[in-house]
């Protein structure tokens, strides 16, 4: 897999810009972020959240919109209820998933001595005692399974096990689906502890069998990470790997397994995957993955048992990420799309062409009253004959024939490399 380093070159004003308004902290605080959660069961409409910070009083809001498929105005709705599937209902609806925090390790003062219930000490003596913003706390989040309009307790499908599912700190419901007959679990976990699970990259899959309540490892044998299980409209099994263990920024691979005949369908491809959706006949793969300082959409052929050679295709080309995926309607898909000016919004996406259209429109307003910067892609040749690609911002307003400071900014690179990405913290100039 070509390595792709990639350089931020931000040329800043010294002077105060008395132009049109730039981009300011206090301004960046008050865009809109677009999360979108599915396409709606009638495949008519797509349903996203929009949430808004308020640093005044350090407070966020959200709320749920509807917007038509096809392009118009959004609406308001109060829930997702009977829209969207529920991801914890069993496609029986007889069983439902509840995620639990279980103690199973003591970590606070009190619990090491109840006498000095007013301390607020932790006693930590190994690793791993955070995990970027999340601190271990001694409990652990496990799946429970609950039998649907029933009173009886609710089974721990991993009883007295110290692993987290959805993982922490950033896992969430991709950690864990239903299989399409409602009678197994497949979760996500690393099955280690203390400084073996800091030190290791090997998440692995398992299958919960509810009739027999026992657990089998469906990726024995994978060392790397293996994450985002999802089964296509046919039963196969798909997921996310990385191929060595403690290596967290390997090639992430797409397998799938045909009743236990398992295919990488990105082996021979020199690139990496990000996050990926089944096509709606089961027979490709949509995905997104970094390419010369951007992230693009991409599908893979699935060819089953036959011998064919899975055959990767760029979709769209341009300067911006595409940043989430969200569905396949018809030869539409439907992705979150930003780039260094502009904040995610829903594009939706022609499958037979590779343009785009815009759905959302929740930040046109405040853009189109400032002036933006002007992003320029260079590519450098290397030492060792290889592109670097470098992305050069010009402050907004630039005169060419002024001298300005400049910030050379270098991220990235094996773990993630710089592409169009928004950040709310580092996007604003002055």
């Amino acid at each position: 897999m070509r390595k792709i380093v990639i350089l931020l070159v931000l040329f800043m004003s010294a002077g105060t810009l008395f132009a049109q308004k730039v981009m300011t902290p206090e301004l960046l605080w008050k865009l809109g972020r677009v999360s979108p959660l599915g396409i709606v069961n009638d495949n008519k409409n797509v349903i996203y959240r929009v949430t808004y910070y308020n640093a005044a009083d350090n407070s966020k809001s959200s709320k749920l919109y509807s917007i038509p498929l096809k392009g118009g105005n959004a609406k308001s709705i109060e829930n997702t209820a009977d829209l969207l599937p529920d991801h914890k209902l069993s496609p029986n609806g007889k069983y439902k998933i509840i995620i639990k925090e279980v103690p199973l390790v003591k970590m606070t003062g009190k619990e090491f001595y109840p006498s000095m219930d007013k301390s607020n000490v932790m006693i930590i003596t190994d690793l791993s005692y955070r995990h970027w913003d999340t601190w271990e706390d001694g409990k652990f989040s496990h799946l429970f399974l609950k039998k649907n309009n029933s009173d009886e307790a609710p089974i721990d499908l991993m009883p007295g096990e110290k692993y987290d599912c959805p993982q922490k700190p950033f896992g969430g419901s991709s950690d864990y689906l239903w299989h399409p007959d409602s009678n197994k679990i497949l979760y996500v976990t690393k099955k280690k502890y203390g400084k073996a699970y800091a030190i290791s990259t090997n998440t692995d899959i398992y299958e919960y069998d509810i009739a027999t309540q026992k657990t089998k490892n469906l990726t024995e044998g994978m060392e790397g990470y293996d994450t985002s299980p999802s089964f296509s409209v046919n039963g196969n099994l798909a997921w996310l790997s990385m191929k060595r263990e403690g290596y967290e920024a390997d090639k992430n691979d797409i397998i799938v397994d045909n009743n236990g005949i398992r295919m990488n369908l990105t082996k021979q491809w020199d690139g990496t995957v990000n996050s990926y959706r089944w096509s709606k006949d089961g027979k490709s793969i949509y995905f997104n993955a970094p390419v010369r300082g951007t992230v693009q959409l991409f599908k893979v052929d699935y060819p089953g048992k036959s011998r064919k050679m899975p055959v990767v295709k760029q979709i769209t080309k341009g300067q911006f990420d595409v940043s989430r995926l969200v569905g396949q309607v018809g030869d539409e898909f439907v992705v979150g799309r930003n780039d260094m000016n502009h904040a995610r919004e829903l594009y939706v996406v022609n499958l037979k062409s590779g343009e785009m259209r815009q759905l959302t429109h929740v930040n046109d307003k405040l853009y189109s009253g400032i002036q933006l910067s002007k992003v320029e892609k260079q590519i450098v040749k290397t030492t060792d004959g290889k592109d670097m690609v470098a992305w050069v911002i010009y402050p907004p307003n630039f005169d060419k024939n002024k001298k300005y400071p400049a910030l050379l900014y270098a991220q990235g690179g094996p773990q993630g490399a710089l592409s169009q990405f928004y950040s709310f913290r580092w996007n604003f100039q002055l």
